[in-house]
């Protein structure tokens, strides 16, 4: 394997933590902590991989596959707002609650896909999923084009969420409000900005990009979805968000650092010597490098000074 190769596949398990770790970044900048990215991204999964094969068993062939990252959209959208209602309306505990959703969106994906696939744990294998790009000129780089530009069609996606979030957050009217809202929600209240709405729309929008990343596993590496599509890539992304500063850059780099660490773990197991080596510790290599990182980069990591603060309009 050259290097070019594994840089595409390193890029391949980046996609679904940019785009998880892009939501993330929309939630906190507006001050709700958002644990629940783990199962926002199950839920993402799962509506990719039923709506993905009902469409295509419908004759929608290849767009099959988009009609699975819709339907991640919305249920992603529906899920958090049930942690937006919980955490922003009734001020519960922000974590809990991020955890209640972990908990509710695997047993409830299990349940469903048992009851729709006739008692199976996981979908139906999917035929129509997505197949890798090459971007006309682009491709045709040396290097660089089987590198970067030969990839799925989120992984596209996922280069332009980081362009967009980056823009929105930092060039536009929205995203000074939504910062605002994170940083002294009180004082963007006194100026007119609704505090609560803005954290309604942060949140949704995490739980719209987190199921994304969650459908791009099922469309393109696992062609189905079952209890372990997803099995910790949620808990890197809000990983790679702390490492990342909140800043869209830095959790791109910082995703890409943790897809490298994914990729490494099955590249190794291509070498002979590697059979010598428990299987088991080949697949801690990624959790161990984001327990790592996290330990060197969460003291100098500041997150947004009000984040975790329920707001009371009553109590400025």
């Amino acid at each position: 394997m050259n290097l070019a190769e594994l840089i595409n596949i390193t890029l391949v398990f980046s996609t679904p933590l940019i785009l998880a770790a892009m939501g993330g970044i929309f939630s906190e900048r507006s001050g709700i902590v958002n644990i629940g990215i783990e199962g926002l991204m199950v839920v993402g999964a799962f509506g990719a991989g039923v709506f993905s094969f009902y469409a295509e068993d419908g004759g929608m062939g290849a767009l099959s596959p988009w009609v699975g990252m819709l339907a991640a959209f919305i249920l992603g959208m529906l899920l958090s707002l049930v942690h937006a209602v919980a955490t922003i309306t009734f001020k519960a505990d922000q974590t809990v609650s991020g955890v209640v959703i972990n908990f509710l969106a695997a047993g409830l994906c299990l349940y469903l896909v048992k009851l729709l696939f006739e008692g199976s744990a996981e979908t139906t294998h999917l035929n129509e999923v997505f197949s890798k790009t090459a971007v006309p000129f682009l491709s045709d780089i040396p290097f660089l084009g089987a590198a970067l530009f030969r990839a799925y069609p989120p992984t596209y996606l996922a280069y332009a969420v980081v362009l967009i979030t980056w823009y929105a957050l930092f060039r536009t009217p929205f995203g000074l409000r939504l910062r605002a809202v994170g940083e002294h929600p009180s004082a963007a209240d006194t100026v007119g900005i609704k505090v609560q709405r803005m954290r309604y729309i942060g949140v949704m929008l995490s739980g719209a990009l987190a199921a994304l990343g969650g459908a791009t596993i099922t469309l393109t590496t696992t062609s189905a979805f079952s209890h372990n599509t997803i099995s910790g890539q949620g808990f890197i992304a809000i990983a790679a968000m702390i490492f990342g500063k909140w800043n869209p850059f830095g959790a791109l780099g910082a995703a890409v650092f943790f897809g490298f660490a994914t990729s490494l773990r099955n590249v190794v197991q291509l070498y002979e010597w590697s059979a010598n080596i428990p299987q088991e510790f080949i697949f801690m290599l990624p959790y161990v490098l984001t327990i790592l990182v996290l330990a060197g980069a969460v003291g100098k990591a500041v997150a947004p000074a009000a984040l975790g603060e329920p707001y009371d309009p009553g109590k400025r």
